[in-house]
């Protein structure tokens, strides 16, 4: 089944994400209630946790919540506070030989993924991201120059806190630089084990293991797929190749014939590049993000779309990936 991806821009909260919110939410309200109605925490359990760890985001969550129809179960949904878990795979490194650039890979299925990117300004700085979660981070970049990206960190681990795309969310809304991002992943608690990989305009980079069972380690690590200090989880490794796709990326950068262009383009071949969309794990898009340029490229075998904050514009892609037999969100 062909997937529509789309790129969507709205500066403040208002008609083009409630009609996203309206599309996705019979998806995900499944999700969220797969482990039933009390698995998860009340409202004003999730409203406290925001208001203790990401303050400056409850105005943004509450009219978003508005937007939902102010419903409970949307509400608890929206402030993603111990949400309910979920894997997926994902390659990312940070080119540094010259002008620096963040690459990532999303692996993870067609029918699971909204393929939105979203323009906005919700807090006054304005963000490029992929949408997950309706309002949470995949990757990015704000006009400071900041880019985020997350991979699974190959934990079982659950525990208390946010899921990560929200945290990203946070940090592309607020935060400027490098060091800024490092403090908000050691301080926000998160319910799963992600790598976060940060980089900004001076080219300062670092990757953040975070997990609920641990305290978060910063690495100056230029490549994060699917496991951290080591491999915790072999099964999930094995199917995602993390261990593979971890050692290519490193060998391409250790290389002294690469290039910037050259290195991009490892991301759309294998190791890297994941075909398993029958499993689940398949590469749905390649994101690249330029911190001194401000761009955001989304690539795909033989198709590019390229973003910038004073040039965005709104599309609309056809994609055709191998059938899988998940349940859409929609």
């Amino acid at each position: 089944m062909p997937t529509t991806f789309r790129s969507i821009q709205e500066f403040e909260p208002g008609q083009k994400w409630a009609r996203l919110f309206e599309e996705f939410w019979p998806g995900y309200r499944r999700w969220y209630l797969q482990e039933g109605e009390q698995a998860s925490p009340g409202y004003l359990t999730c409203l406290t946790a925001l208001r203790e760890h990401m303050q400056e985001l409850v105005p943004t969550y509450e009219k978003l919540v508005q937007l939902a129809g102010g419903g409970d179960t949307a509400a608890r949904f929206l402030s993603l506070y111990r949400p309910t878990p979920y894997l997926t795979g994902c390659s990312q490194a940070v080119w540094t030989r010259d002008a620096p650039l963040l690459v990532r890979n999303y692996d993870y299925s067609t029918n699971l993924w909204e393929a939105v990117m979203l323009h906005t300004a919700w807090n006054g700085r304005h963000v490029i991201a992929m949408s997950d979660c309706l309002w949470g981070v995949l990757d990015g970049i704000n006009e400071s120059g900041l880019a985020v990206s997350l991979s699974f960190g190959g934990s079982r681990a659950v525990g208390d806190g946010f899921g990560i795309p929200l945290v990203l969310r946070y940090i592309l809304e607020f935060c400027e630089d490098t060091a800024q991002a490092v403090e908000v992943l050691q301080r926000v608690p998160c319910h799963m084990a992600y790598n976060v990989t940060v980089l900004d305009a001076t080219g300062q980079f670092a990757t953040v293991w975070v997990g609920p069972d641990r305290p978060a380690t910063v690495t100056n690590q230029p490549v994060a797929t699917n496991h951290q200090e080591s491999v915790a989880w072999a099964q999930h490794a094995h199917a995602t190749s993390t261990l593979d796709r971890e050692k290519a990326l490193y060998v391409n950068l250790n290389d002294p014939h690469e290039n910037r262009h050259r290195f991009v383009q490892r991301f759309l071949e294998p190791p890297v590049y994941a075909l398993n969309h029958d499993r689940g794990w398949g590469t749905l898009y390649t994101a690249t993000y330029d911190p001194i340029h401000r761009t955001a490229t989304c690539l795909w075998p033989g198709r590019e779309l390229s973003q910038t904050f004073t040039g965005y514009s709104e599309q609309t892609l056809t994609l055709t990936y191998p059938v899988t037999d998940h349940h859409r969100l929609m």
